[in-house]
């Protein structure tokens, strides 16, 4: 199944802040489906439901209400929160070591995206009309990828330590380009011959050796924004208090719950886990 058309063009986005998860999510999709705060509420949603878990099974151990194991406050999400967005658009993701994955792992060249994660950051690997790209947000442009590369360059992405995932499902086939919705803020629509200009003017500016691998070349980006994407700065202050107010919504609507409704809630999870 081929990816989204988008009349030929390519949906990219540069990194902003420590948002590489949402870019990453945006880009899987081709379009600007989720903000910053879409992902934020998917977190406080999963962490309400792990305290609701964690009380429930009583223990010595209780949960930190303002602690969040799905978004950080300079805004790193988890890859539950990757998930469950995905998840809206009947998406799957799975690790690429999995038995399921076994395929993928012999012809990548037939999937349609893979996500790639090492310590704080994200990115996808994307087809789009029949042609792979790289669509990390560290990048001003979509970088093209041949099948033959594709192969050896995910090999060399775990090789060098890279969590790799399969995503598979009916991704979406356009988004509205010309609506007012077609834009977060941190998005750009490219055609693949403007994609490969900007590529090609940034490799040339900064190759600083003959033969240097992708890797290296994104290793050298990722040490430039202090291993894990920039800081937020004082224009993304409604951010970091939506954040901080999810975490506090999701801490106080555990704690009001009766005792009864946790029952219930845990035994529709439990029903719904068995259905699965």
């Amino acid at each position: 199944m081929e990816g989204a058309s988008n009349g030929g063009m390519l949906y990219h986005e540069v990194q902003e802040s420590k948002l590489c998860a949402m870019h990453c999510v945006n880009t899987v999709l081709q379009g600007p489906f989720f903000s910053e705060f879409d992902l934020a509420a998917l977190a406080s949603d999963l962490d309400r439901r792990e305290r609701q878990m964690m009380l429930q099974a009583g223990g010595d151990f209780l949960p930190d209400p303002d602690e969040s194991h799905n978004v950080s406050l300079d805004g790193d999400f988890s890859i539950q929160v990757l998930e469950k967005a995905l998840e809206v658009w009947d998406l799957q993701v799975i690790p690429l070591n999995s038995p399921v994955a076994e395929p993928a792992q012999i012809d990548p060249e037939l999937e349609n995206a893979f996500i790639c994660h090492l310590q704080n950051h994200w990115f996808c690997i994307r087809k789009v009309n029949g042609e792979w790209y790289n669509f990390d947000s560290l990048y001003a442009a979509p970088e093209h990828l041949s099948k033959f590369y594709l192969s050896a360059y995910l090999i060399s992405l775990r090789g060098s330590g890279w969590s790799i995932f399969l995503v598979r499902g009916n991704f979406p086939k356009e988004c509205p380009i010309a609506s007012s919705e077609s834009s977060n803020g941190y998005g750009q629509w490219l055609s693949p011959e403007d994609a490969e200009r900007i590529t090609k003017s940034c490799n040339s500016t900064q190759r600083t050796a003959p033969g240097s691998s992708q890797i290296r070349q994104f290793s050298d980006s990722y040490m430039q924004y202090g291993g894990g994407g920039l800081s937020l700065d004082e224009d993304d202050e409604d951010f970091k208090a939506a954040i901080a107010a999810s975490l506090t919504d999701s801490a106080r609507a555990v704690k009001d719950i009766p005792a009864d409704v946790l029952d219930d809630e845990n035994k529709k999870s439990g029903e719904e886990n068995i259905r699965e």
